[in-house]
């Protein structure tokens, strides 16, 4: 009997590792088929598959080599996050005042809006986070204080993150964009707005600007963008920095098109005290000053006064919910703003150069990689100085695979070709990274990633999902 016994626990090992070379050797093969792909003649792509279970390697190629990541690099931020945060985390913003007020309501001071990084705050992705709700619920409480004139202004305080940065690797061409809006301590709508244009009259004539969404009347914009061709689309850029006052549109808009277009703000604390003070207003209760914010101030030689009083406090949606909306909607904004938070809570600077130190070395001593396996320039993947080898990427879902909050990371996981995965896309760049469970039921961790590829994104894709096909 024992022997029985022994020789069908021999033959349940040889089938296993059977299994696992079969599985091995079919996605060589396709990873082998891929790289002779012509679209990749001038790049090189890199894979690395791993047992979930062992840690064991079950392929790889090109594992060593740092590559570009895109947006797969929102994997590492968000599991950098709940690692320091925990799922449950919620951000705090404070609605203050300074000051004294007087019999008649006066307030001789300034309100002030405290951020400490809610990427959220405003967001029309959740319930709770509307914008008009958030205002009405702050003028609510300025007015229970019985506030009814502010001679003073409202201020944004952003000076926790050292105020509105875009990461120094991003580009010129993509921060005035609604997808390259900076981040500071206090966000709003997710630093963004739309622009209306028309595309009614001749191709080459001015695409007058109708209006914007909402209202900007403290931003310059300077419209040069014309009317394009019938089936041209949307190729309308914006260009702006931190801090500006005014916004370039160029580019072309087709004179079939009938879109809103998302463009970045400046700076989006000072939005959100212009809209706080626009709000009051409405409502009858006027401000003497115009709007302002802690670092403009500090520019200026002057800060917010330390004895303020409490009005309100809100409280953002959970880590785990935003984290939702990062990973599936790819907003970099919140990879910066999640990014900077846990780097402050570990002791770091908030500045982007010292925190993506900060996570280098918070990572290599978990995965046992060297930091030149992680040159992480941003928290979200646009900036295309970041090279990470799937390698290094692999181990981090690993790590994160054993951790009590990866029920949460892995539900926060987009799906694409029937796999849990995160995707990446920027110029010439393509990735996927995530999890899958093999036919043999041995769960898989994987990263893979290709640089300067030729031809289109999409037909990219699907060869990508083809090859990826092998660990089904």
């Amino acid at each position: 009997m024992k022997y029985l016994t022994t020789l069908v626990f021999g033959l349940l090992l040889f089938t296993h590792a059977a299994l696992a070379q079969g599985l091995a050797q079919k996605i060589e093969n396709a990873f082998e088929a891929f790289e002779r792909e012509p679209n990749m003649k001038y790049g090189i792509a890199s894979i690395t598959v791993l047992n979930g279970n062992t840690g064991e390697v079950m392929y790889a190629k090109n594992e060593g080599t740092g590559l570009a990541t895109a947006s797969t690099m929102k994997a590492i931020t968000t599991a950098t996050a709940y690692s320091i945060m925990g799922s449950n985390y919620k951000y705090e913003t404070s609605l203050r005042y300074s000051g004294t007020i007087d019999g008649a309501g006066v307030l001789n001071g300034n309100v002030i809006i405290q951020g400490t990084g809610d990427p959220s705050l405003g967001s029309e992705n959740f319930d709770e986070t509307k914008p008009e709700d958030i205002l009405a619920q702050w003028v609510a409480a300025i007015k229970r204080a019985g506030i009814k004139k502010i001679n003073g202004s409202v201020i944004g305080d952003d000076i926790l993150f050292n105020g509105h940065m875009a990461p120094s690797g991003w580009t010129w061409i993509d921060m005035g964009q609604y997808y390259g809006s900076g981040v500071s301590s206090l966000n709003w709508r997710e630093n963004k707005f739309k622009i209306i244009l028309s595309g009614k009259g001749r191709v080459g004539d001015p695409a007058p600007l109708q209006r914007t969404d909402p209202d900007k009347p403290y931003l310059k914009i300077i419209n040069e963008v014309t009317i394009g061709k019938p089936g041209t689309g949307d190729r309308v850029y914006a260009f702006s920095a931190p801090y500006s006052s005014f916004i370039v549109l160029r580019g072309t808009y087709a004179s079939d098109l009938n879109k809103q277009i998302e463009i970045s703000v400046p700076d989006g604390a000072l939005d959100a005290a212009w809209s706080l003070q626009a709000a009051l207003e409405k409502e009858g209760v006027s401000v003497e000053e115009p709007a302002n914010t802690a670092f403009l101030m500090k520019s200026e030689g002057e800060t917010i006064p330390l004895e303020t009083t409490l009005l309100d406090r809100y409280f953002s949606p959970t880590l785990s919910q935003i984290c939702y909306w990062f990973m599936k909607r790819s907003i970099n904004l919140y990879g910066e703003a999640l990014l900077k938070t846990a780097a402050l809570q570990e002791g770091s600077e908030p500045e982007t150069s010292e925190a993506t130190d900060w996570e280098k070395e918070f990572w290599s001593e978990l995965i046992g990689e060297g930091e030149g396996a992680l040159k992480i320039k941003d928290g979200s993947g646009l900036s295309p100085e970041s090279r990470v080898t799937t390698m290094a990427m692999a181990k981090i879902l690993l790590h994160a695979k054993k951790q009590n909050w990866f029920g949460s990371y892995y539900e926060n996981m987009p799906t694409y070709n029937n796999m849990k995965m995160k995707s990446g896309t920027i110029g010439g760049v393509l990735g996927y990274t995530g999890y899958h469970t093999a036919p043999d039921g041995t769960p898989l961790v994987f990263s893979f990633l290709i640089n300067n590829h030729m031809g289109g994104s999409q037909p990219m894709r699907l060869k990508m999902f083809k090859m990826l096909d092998a660990l089904k």
